[in-house]
């Protein structure tokens, strides 16, 4: 890791990380954990649009503006020797940057 410029952090791309499964500190590629599509069959997705459906509108109140600005950053370690994938709970910042 580089450091925080302002509101903006810096981490290089491949770091010595500890590896669960090989059990020793090896070579990790970091990437950003980006998550994915929603799925519009899920039962959760299915039941909040039956509820907004017909008089009565919104089940919950709707958010007129957000409270944060900023989100946490979940870092994805992949090892280099047996491509096991780990996730590591970021920090609260603007932006992350990966620099090779």
């Amino acid at each position: 890791m580089l450091g925080v410029i302002g509101e903006r952090m810096r981490i290089v791309k491949q770091s010595r990380k500890y590896c669960p499964k090989c059990d020793k500190h090896t070579i990790q590629t970091i990437s950003i954990y980006k998550a994915g599509k929603m799925r519009k069959s899920a039962i959760g997705t299915r039941h909040h649009a039956q509820d907004k459906k017909g008089y009565g509108g919104q089940k919950f109140p709707e958010l007129k503006r957000k409270a944060k600005t900023t989100k946490k950053q979940v870092l994805k370690l992949k090892c280099k020797e047996c491509s096991f994938q780990t996730m590591k709970p970021g920090i609260r910042l603007r932006k992350l940057e990966i620099i090779p």
